[in-house]
């Protein structure tokens, strides 16, 4: 645990580091945005966040390369994911400063995922009658789909000061608590690419955080937001291949729990991502075109500030990911009633912030 806690210090440090420095030559390359109708932001922001981040991530990677435990993590698996990480933050970055079409993002991220299935990162099995042990075409596409929709839901969800990062930070902090666990309790090599994937991500958007929280200095961009997403849906596929599933279900663990974490812990992106989906067909839009309606957009035209937005929908997130991680290792009451209490602050902050506005207008009257 201490050489994935040093992996966490040295990427937050650096990120936190480096950031300034991308700042700076984000704007003078041009990679920004003017203020456009349908932003959060009054002032004109470098959007190259995800060159800091991968930046920091290499470096990580270079020094604990070297240290007796996480260095076992390195193998076949996280060069593919190192990889296709440098190929899916080049291509966001592009983005950040060109603004690509969709069908080229598409396609770049599509090909990303093959540089995934290149170096094995595939999903092997899904908990269908028991186990059932995918043919390899179809787990292929499957991991095509499930590293694109990720991406994309992360992608969807940045859309406010700090939210992406801190949501992913939640995450990804919920992925490495079950991973960790998951091979303490069972027995497996505490030394793999989820643990250490899920770390590196944790240290840079903590990192990352001050620069990106409200009023943001600068944002992650395309570079990354595609990036983040990459590796939290490669840390989950890893996950789930490095597993032997009929130990899991031997030693008395759901089968379930490591194809459902992604999904539990990514409900709020996945959720935005599905409603924006839906709403822009019903109103015969492109279903990628922008609009001002997600659930961030929502939650402050009910009066909520910037932060005090971004702290409910942290919270949202903990929400799912918490008790799916507790579930698996302590009774089903307990991992319940921390959903309880997360939902009852979150309801709190809500409640708060409409008070407070009722307040206000009444005092204006």
């Amino acid at each position: 645990m201490r050489e994935y806690l040093l992996a966490i210090t040295l990427a937050a440090t650096l990120c936190f580091l480096i950031t300034p420095i991308v700042r700076i030559i984000a704007m003078k390359s041009g990679a920004y945005i003017n203020v456009r109708s349908r932003d959060m932001h009054t002032h004109i922001t470098p959007r190259w966040g995800g060159l800091a981040m991968w930046t920091s991530m290499s470096i990580t990677f270079l020094v604990v390369s070297h240290l007796p435990l996480v260095s076992k993590s390195f193998g076949r698996e996280a060069t593919g994911i190192f990889l296709a990480g440098t190929f899916i933050m080049i291509l966001g970055a592009l983005d950040d400063l060109y603004d690509l079409d969709s069908i080229t993002k598409f396609a770049g991220q599509a090909l990303a995922a093959g540089i995934l299935l290149l170096h094995g990162v595939q999903i092997l099995w899904l908990p269908i009658n028991g186990i059932f042990t995918l043919p390899p075409n179809i787990g292929q596409l499957l991991t095509v789909l499930f590293v694109m929709v990720v991406i994309n839901a992360v992608n969807f969800v940045d859309g406010l000061d700090g939210l992406a990062t801190g949501i992913v930070a939640i995450c990804a902090a919920a992925f490495f608590a079950f991973s960790y666990l998951l091979a303490v309790v069972n027995g497996f090599n505490r030394a793999g690419a989820p643990s250490l994937i899920t770390a590196v991500v944790i240290g840079i958007c903590i990192g990352f955080l001050p620069h990106n929280y409200h009023p943001a200095r600068i944002f992650m961009g395309d570079s990354g937001a595609m990036l983040l997403g990459l590796l939290l849906s490669a840390a989950a596929i890893t996950l789930t291949g490095q597993i032997d599933a009929n130990s899991i279900t031997e030693n008395g663990s759901a089968p379930l729990l490591p194809l459902l974490l992604p999904f539990t812990v990514l409900a709020i992106p996945l959720l935005d991502l599905g409603m924006a989906i839906v709403r822009r067909l019903r109103a015969g839009r492109s279903p990628f075109a922008a609009d001002r309606e997600h659930l961030h957009h929502r939650l402050i035209e009910l009066g909520n500030s910037h932060r005090r937005t971004s702290l409910i929908l942290y919270s949202w997130t903990a929400m799912f990911a918490v008790p799916t991680v507790i579930a698996a290792f302590a009774p089903l009451w307990f991992a319940f009633f921390s959903g309880a209490l997360i939902f009852g602050a979150s309801y709190i902050l809500i409640r708060s912030s409409l008070i407070n506005n009722k307040e206000k207008r009444a005092a204006l009257v």
